[in-house]
């Protein structure tokens, strides 16, 4: 066995060698091995797959000129996979420091073990570089893998300490838009990190993201500063080029599953079959001019070989007309911002103005959940019901009188979350999940609470706006009183909210309000609306009281109400298979080890 200082001889000797010309690209295709873990498509990696991204790949390669690489994409077309394959590429090839960012200190761990690992354990010349994990080794943690002249830090935008924690050649940035606006009052997590780089004349930058809204986006502001390039694909029987683009979708009215591509210049049909081959004859193209040290590379899954356009043409149908739908699949699928008309909601005489009067449940009703905020003297409550493609009823509004710090108010609480409501079918309802906040003066009764009926979907929640908060966590925290709390994206779900109260027609996303609901209701309902704040000279949006509001309960209980449904959805529920009356398994309970204690 070497000894250690026979290990750091060799590694400083491996440094002074000459990086190599070998391209990331070249690489891949020699020794990558994609691992079961991480891909549909186990086995050797092959760039021919996807030609689209052997221009990204070797734009990172140390022979290319390039310092930045910033690419703009859809979900699953293989940003990642080209970071991954760089980082496999300077383990092997140009041994250096190197710093991965996600968005959280979760998210880098579970990239690290999900997606790093199987790439050091699949492709053996990188496994016999990277040693295998070990509880009480430092050089292979689950944030810090060591190699022969270099280590791999991995760390959370949200963790300033691990974004200034040492200089890198190679700094890779994943999902940007998804980073807090601010790192623990330290300023812009991109900004911090890069500043990490600036000491190495030769570096390396990849950012990459699906974009969110227009003028908020990390990601366009930087794609915007790149020169832009398309992947333009030839016309099988003229030869333009151009790219693959929505527009230029068409199908037979009423059949989008028969989309295809038509061509700009001579008008002709390209199918689906002529994918692989308009791909493989593709090239990427700049659009704007630049000084050719930041590459931009802008990539919708219309050019994924996985993705159907004739799929995404029925998604596209089935979402359109729901705007908070609609922007998910804008920026997950077309790879392009939103443009937010969602900021001002619509004022409360309109809304208030087309209450409808119904007995018991509408038939469109599938399933019910609630949302509780818990003021210092009462606990108001509603109760929402959900039908196909999220289109809401409110059902019943409440306001519990009584004082938080005591028993009587927490009784009613939980006697208006057992009741029943008749359906049309003639069935009862009962609500199936609901969301209390936590977050008040009144925080360890609202945990207490929470903490008995868990079995009964009452869940324990904590609001927090900003950017790349999800409407629903991937898993709770825990309080300090022992309790699941889960910290839900309030900001994107009254993103959604605002745009779809903009609806005028009923069906997917619309809102529809009983008669019963007072002007009250509608003024909370509206008290907000979204504002542009700079933190740290970067623009900021988010959610505030309008000027001469005071109270936004209707507001903030209809969120929490929607957050309960995407909590039952993060449980495995589809609305299109609910049906009122119809026979259902029992119900999964969610338990944790504590609680089976308690």
């Amino acid at each position: 066995m070497s000894s250690p200082s026979a290990f750091a001889d060799e590694a400083w000797r491996a440094g002074l060698k000459p990086e190599p010309a070998l391209t990331v690209s070249a690489w891949a295709d020699r020794y990558r091995q994609l691992s079961s873990k991480d891909s549909g498509e186990p086995g050797p990696w092959r760039t021919a797959r996807t030609p689209y991204l052997a221009e990204i790949m070797d734009a990172l390669s140390p022979s290319s000129p390039v310092e930045v690489v910033v690419v703009q994409a859809a979900a699953q077309v293989g940003k990642t996979a080209c970071g991954l394959n760089w980082l496999g590429y300077i383990v092997h090839q140009a041994p250096g420091a190197v710093l991965v960012v996600q968005p959280t200190i979760e998210m880098a761990r579970r990239f690290s073990r999900q997606r790093l690992d199987p790439l050091f354990e699949t492709s053996p010349v990188l496994r016999e570089l990277v040693a295998e994990p070990r509880s009480r080794d430092a050089a292979n943690t689950m944030l810090g893998k060591e190699f022969p002249g270099g280590t791999v830090v991995i760390t959370g935008a949200n963790s300033p300490t691990g974004l200034r924690s040492m200089p890198v050649r190679f700094l890779f940035l994943d999902e940007i838009d998804a980073y807090p606006a601010d790192a623990a009052g330290e300023g812009d997590p991109v900004a911090l990190a890069t500043a990490r780089t600036a000491t190495f004349a030769r570096r390396k930058v990849l950012m990459t993201s699906t974009p969110t809204i227009a003028g908020f986006s990390r990601i366009e502001a930087a794609f915007l500063e790149s020169d832009q390039r398309r992947y333009f694909v030839p016309c099988p029987e003229c030869g333009d080029l151009a790219p693959i683009a929505w527009a230029r979708l068409r199908w037979p009215k009423g059949e989008p599953q028969r989309a295809h591509l038509v061509c700009d210049a001579c008008d002709a049909a390209i199918d689906e079959r002529h994918k692989p081959a308009l791909l493989r004859f593709g090239r990427w193209q700049a659009t704007a001019p630049s000084d050719g040290r930041v590459a931009g590379f802008q990539l919708s899954a219309l050019y994924s070989p996985w993705r159907r356009w004739g799929d995404i043409a029925v998604e596209h149908a089935r979402v359109h007309k729901d705007p908070a739908r609609l922007q998910a699949w804008v920026n997950g699928v077309l790879a392009e911002t939103w443009e937010d008309v969602a900021g001002e909601t619509v004022p409360a005489d309109p809304l208030m103005a087309r209450r409808e009067t119904w007995d018991g449940l509408p038939a469109g009703v599938r399933l019910l959940t609630a949302g509780a905020d818990v003021q210092s003297d009462r606990i108001e409550l509603q109760v929402v019901g959900w039908g196909l493609d999220e289109e809401a009823w409110v059902i019943d509004y409440k306001v519990l009188v009584g004082d938080p710090s005591g028993p009587r108010v927490w009784a009613d609480l939980d006697l208006a979350l057992a009741a029943t409501y008749r359906h049309a079918s003639g069935v009862s309802l009962g609500i199936r999940a609901a969301c209390v906040d936590t977050g008040g003066l009144h925080s360890k009764a609202a945990y207490d609470f929470c903490r008995t009926r868990h079995d009964r979907r009452v869940w324990a929640i904590k609001g927090r706006g900003g950017p790349g908060v999800a409407p629903w966590p991937r898993r709770p925290s825990r309080s300090k009183v022992r309790t699941n709390v889960y910290v839900i994206g309030v900001d994107a779900l009254k993103d959604a909210l605002a745009a779809r109260l903009r609806l005028v027609e009923p069906g997917p996303g619309f809102v529809h309000f009983h008669r019963k609901l007072d002007g009250e209701f509608f003024r909370q309902l509206t008290a907000e609306h979204a504002v542009t704040r700079f933190v740290k000279g970067r623009p900021v949006r988010a959610w505030a009281l309008r000027r001469g509001s005071e109270r936004n309960e209707a507001l903030d209980t209809l969120v929490y109400a929607s957050a309960a449904l995407h909590g039952l959805i993060a449980l495995g529920l589809r609305l299109e298979e609910e049906r009122p009356g119809r026979a259902k398994r029992p119900p999964k309970v969610i338990r944790s080890r504590w609680l089976e204690a308690v």
